[in-house]
């Protein structure tokens, strides 16, 4: 049997993600596509220190497993909270929010994500400095 070696990347490391919906280096390796069978897709989103998404919503919910790494989850009007490798964080329907990477450390965590129709993804304004130096 062939023995794996725990600190190498799950998945590579993907091209990098839009500036428009993203603060810093992103990176995204899709897994799976929408499909006849799958009414989500999947993807390993790979945050560079300091790196996070744009607050959003998802139309019908997403979920995150984080396979690498220290990072923030975030709901609007809560608290963020840290998410670590082998976190999984269920994300409601049309609820905003953001995820990243900690200041300090890169973070890579599987998103599956829903579909409403041909949509899975809302993108709203991004996420502050002032917002993310208060973690």
């Amino acid at each position: 049997m062939e023995q794996t070696n725990n600190t190498e990347p799950l998945f590579a490391k993907g091209n990098p993600l839009p500036a428009d919906w993203f603060t810093g280096n992103a990176f995204l390796t899709p897994l799976l596509a929408k499909d006849k069978n799958n009414n989500f897709s999947a993807g390993s989103v790979t945050f560079e220190p300091g790196a996070r998404t744009n607050w959003h919503t998802h139309p019908k919910g997403q979920v995150l497993i984080v396979t690498e790494g220290l990072g923030w989850y975030q709901e609007k009007g809560k608290a963020a909270q840290v998410i670590k490798r082998g976190d999984v964080v269920n994300i409601p329907e049309h609820v905003e929010h953001w995820h990243g990477a900690s200041a300090s450390t890169k973070m890579v965590h599987i998103a599956i994500t829903n579909y409403e129709g041909d949509t899975q993804v809302t993108w709203l304004r991004p996420v502050s400095d002032e917002e993310y130096n208060q973690l």
